[in-house]
């Protein structure tokens, strides 16, 4: 029986809208690291740090911003009394 190629997993979609050229790099075959796939590689890694240290201090930004609020609202009022 031939190979059926014609279902897909999500996990696969997900890769190529992510990145196409990482998903096509993955379905053939490796090639030896050439200074564009290092970079690639670097870039790639650089990237998934970040969106991990946003998912981490997603919250801090909106504390601050409920704390200056605040702070300037009890400034105002302890001027306006």
């Amino acid at each position: 029986m031939d190979d059926d190629r014609s279902w897909t997993s999500p996990s696969a979609l997900a890769e190529y809208a992510f990145c196409p050229r990482a998903h096509f790099y993955r379905l053939h075959e490796c090639r030896p690291a050439s200074p564009e796939t290092v970079a690639g590689s670097v870039y790639h890694d650089r990237r998934l740090s970040a969106e991990r240290w946003r998912s981490a201090h997603r919250r801090v930004p909106w504390f601050a911003l409920v704390l200056g609020v605040v702070l300037v609202t009890g400034a105002l009022l302890a001027l306006l009394l």
